[in-house]
């Protein structure tokens, strides 16, 4: 296959082309072919964008209707048919059926705007400027979500040093044995910290790029018991681990916590089109109009696919698919982790959002490398890059995510062989 364009003219900043070096032609639900027509079994799944498959019918479906009708495709922040129903399936759907009351922000088309959307009106409605963010996290790649985020390969990719930001432990960090929510607790009690109060505090369930490290319950209630203490507004950034990559559509559902701000984007319109929402606590809703703006905002084929997927879960026979998957998958992490002690140090993730800590960034690099070989895309998280992720997507059927496995552990095998 030819690759010699991509080398010529993209920009070096290309990553995925290299660490799977073939030219993708055709996909349909968890299988991508090449040009040359081998198949893949796709664990990474647009790193989490594509959590419904590739070219799922009950999404897509309605999307070339909509096409093939001359309806409209771009419609900044006007009211128009697609945005109406995308909204009115939205709320009956998701949030009344978990006892869930947003406003609905639509912000520029990608998980950053919406992070950026929601720590803006975060400092507006609490006239503060700080904001608290956890070790390891990920928000975005412009300038607000980059001070957030806690890896240091990120902090001058802007070309500015970080501001406003006060760095604490996420949970278990860095040991389980620390309580990282006291601390937090006692630094916004005591004025004599030298940390003032935040704006807000965002948080990952999961922090996907960060490493697969995972929230408990416990301490997801006791952060937002701080932030209701304190007067703190809870930010979840819900844009990978949420839309059903958990299992359930909001990641943190598990814990019964309701932030104030939820963001949401990737596998949101569940077709893989750009498209994301901030989820507003009615109260905090204090922007004035055309205050926060985004052209890309009224993109309604995505409006189409969205809703599309938000039916999808009103579907009994959909969300019971979804748990035995889920516990299949599991089944299958826990087996890779007990067979393999010597390259897998531990299980980490929640859900069909799995990872694995191996002992080293090599031997993630010598299973990628022999998993895509033998047909399998997966990729690495964490600062060290060494925890494999594994995102099947939520509708995976057993003999894909059986196969896929298969690859994976004879990937395992291989490199415990000493490949």
């Amino acid at each position: 296959m030819n690759t010699d364009v991509f080398a010529a003219h993209e920009s070096n900043v290309r990553r995925y082309g290299r660490s799977f070096p073939t030219v993708f032609k055709r996909a349909l639900g968890a299988t991508i072919w090449g040009e040359d027509g081998n198949p893949y079994i796709d664990f990474l799944v647009g790193s989490g964008a594509l959590n419904y498959g590739h070219n799922n019918p009950n999404i897509v479906e309605p999307a070339i209707e909509y096409l093939l009708g001359e309806n409209i495709l771009l419609s900044l922040d006007m009211y128009t048919v697609a945005k109406r129903e995308f909204i009115e399936v939205f709320v009956d759907s998701i949030l009344k059926p978990r006892g869930l009351s947003y406003k609905i922000q639509f912000p520029g088309p990608t998980g950053t705007n919406a992070n950026e959307a929601a720590l803006a009106l975060a400092r507006k409605y609490t006239g503060r400027s700080s904001i608290m963010a956890f070790t390891n996290a990920f928000h975005g790649m412009s300038l607000g979500s980059l001070a957030v985020s806690g890896s240091a390969s990120t902090k001058e990719l802007g070309g500015v040093a970080r501001h406003d930001v006060t760095r604490v432990p996420y949970d278990g960090y860095p040991t389980p044995a620390f309580d990282s929510a006291s601390y937090i607790d006692h630094v916004l009690s005591d004025a004599g910290s030298g940390i003032d109060k935040p704006a807000a505090i965002i948080l990952e369930t999961i922090q996907a790029e960060g490493g697969m490290n995972t929230a408990s319950a416990a301490w997801l209630i006791e952060i937002q018991r701080i932030c209701h203490r304190h007067g703190v507004v809870l930010i979840v950034d819900d844009i990978q681990a949420g839309a059903g990559r958990t299992g359930e559509f909001f990641s943190f559902e598990f814990a019964k916590i309701n932030p104030d701000i939820v963001c949401l984007s990737k596998s949101l319109s569940g077709s893989g089109s750009p498209f994301s929402i901030v989820l507003i606590r009615p109260d905090l809703d204090i922007w004035n109009p055309g205050e926060h703006s985004g052209t890309f905002r009224g993109n309604n084929l995505a409006f189409v696919t969205a809703r599309a997927m938000c039916k999808m879960w009103s579907d009994g026979q959909f969300t019971t698919g979804v748990e035995r998957t889920t516990a299949r998958l599991q089944r299958h992490v826990d087996s890779l982790v007990a067979k393999f002690p010597w390259c897998i140090e531990q299980k980490r993730g929640r859900g069909l959002m799995a990872g694995l800590k191996c002992r080293s960034q090599a031997v993630v690099s010598r299973v990628r490398h022999v998993a895509f070989e033998n047909g399998l895309l997966i990729e690495s998280s964490g600062p060290n890059r060494d925890v494999i992720k594994v995102l099947p997507p939520i509708t995976i059927t057993d003999d894909e995510l059986d196969h896929g496995i298969a690859i994976l552990d004879h990937a395992l095998k291989e490199q415990a062989n000493g490949y």
